[in-house]
């Protein structure tokens, strides 16, 4: 078994930071940078809400520079190179890693052979229409499908996209297009066997994956493991075994923590260069509420005093600070948070509320940075920002 290694907790930040692209100004750029930053984190997740732009791209905005909206687009509309699908909840990842989602489509395939003839149906009007969405299906019957309701044709187009047969050709604003699967994943992709022989070699893939989305992580019940879909803590607790007789993932001790953390073998590298670079300047960045560095938010708490909600879908009266607030990192510290106004076309980008955390050591260095980091953050947006509304 390989010796744990110990490392502070600044040391542990200054990995995670390092690792996600967060303490350097040009860690990942463009296109190519974004696909190398999904290929090591495995995926980004996908959520609808847009307040100042979509989740997903504020994951990518912190860490690729200079980044545009139409980057992500091309990459997975026409370079075919990224896919939305189901991964921790809804996902972008790699083409290539299709194969390895397999368990998940048989489940969804018990659906389809369920409604067999509703699913030939929409599958012969894709077929011979092309690209289209649900309400392009004149299927008015409704079914229970995951969230109650929803009409039949809405409920096999999506059951036949989880299950494999079609994909997501392009997105109007939320509205998903769908088309055949075979006409956009590559054959040698698309026809390649389950690559797991048990469902313990697939959990040890997924346990890996998580582990290498996060950076660091520990075998603890955590967001991070949400869409592995039936693993259970003895599951897990076996996953990480083999991982570790395998001498896949090595153990971290971290200091002050009472439990160990784990990084990929393969990223022992990238901790030897994070723990002995120095930033010229403390980098300034807004993250994403659903960002990969987030996952855990008991491990962010303990590592970085940090305590983070995301507030959205709480009653009013039940929130402590607001609708949509967003982290802001500086250095390898969280320092603040604000909530920021619904962006609008051209609107400027404004905050409506701002706190600091008790910890935060606040000097002109950091204010500088962080008024940069909002610059940044607008400009992302095609707008200004509204340096009045900062309360620096």
């Amino acid at each position: 078994m390989m010796t744990a290694i110990t490392l502070t907790k600044k040391q542990a930040r200054k990995f995670l930071l390092y690792y996600h692209g967060l303490s350097r100004d040009a860690a990942y750029i463009g296109k190519e940078g974004i696909l190398a930053y999904i290929r090591q984190v495995g995926c980004i997740q996908f959520d609808p809400l847009n307040v100042v732009g979509m989740n997903h791209e504020l994951v990518l905005q912190s860490r690729i520079f200079q980044f545009d909206r139409s980057m992500l687009g091309e990459l997975l509309y026409q370079d075919r190179k990224l896919i939305d699908y189901w991964d921790k909840c809804m996902s972008i990842f790699p083409m290539e890693d299709w194969p390895f989602f397999e368990k998940h489509r048989k489940r969804y395939q018990v659906w389809c052979d369920q409604n067999q003839e509703a699913i030939r149906r929409v599958h012969a009007e894709v077929e011979h229409r092309g690209v289209l969405c649900s309400s392009d299906i004149n299927e008015e019957e409704k079914v229970e499908w995951a969230w109650g309701p929803a009409r039949l044709s809405r409920a096999a187009l999506e059951g036949m996209y989880h299950a494999g047969h079609l994909v997501i050709h392009h997105k109007s604003k939320t509205r998903k297009f769908y088309d055949l699967s075979e006409r956009w994943i590559p054959a040698e992709l698309y026809g390649s066997p389950d690559p797991f022989k048990t469902v313990e070699d697939f959990y040890a893939w997924y346990v890996l994956r998580r582990i290498g989305s996060v950076g660091l992580l520990w075998n603890r019940p955590s967001d991070a493991w949400i869409g592995i879909g039936g693993m259970k803590s003895s599951q897990r607790n076996e996953a990480f075994a083999s991982l570790l007789d395998k001498k896949w993932i090595t153990e971290v001790q971290v200091e002050g923590l009472q439990y160990p953390l784990y990084l990929r073998t393969t990223d022992l590298d990238c901790l030897d260069k994070a723990l002995s670079y120095d930033p010229p300047v403390k980098r300034a960045c807004i993250l994403a509420p659903l960002d990969n560095l987030l996952w855990d938010r008991t491990l962010i708490h303990q590592l970085f005093d940090f305590e983070y909600r995301w507030e959205v879908y709480k009653p009013v009266a039940e929130r402590k600070y607001g609708y949509y607030v967003l982290p802001v990192m500086y250095g390898d510290d969280i320092v603040a948070r604000f909530e920021p106004a619904k962006q609008r076309g051209k609107s400027p980008l404004t905050v409506q509320q701002w706190w600091w955390e008790d910890h935060a050591v606040v000097d002109s260095a950091m204010k500088k940075s962080i008024l940069a980091c909002f610059e940044r953050f607008a400009a992302f947006l095609g707008t200004e920002f509204d340096r009045q509304s900062l309360p620096l």
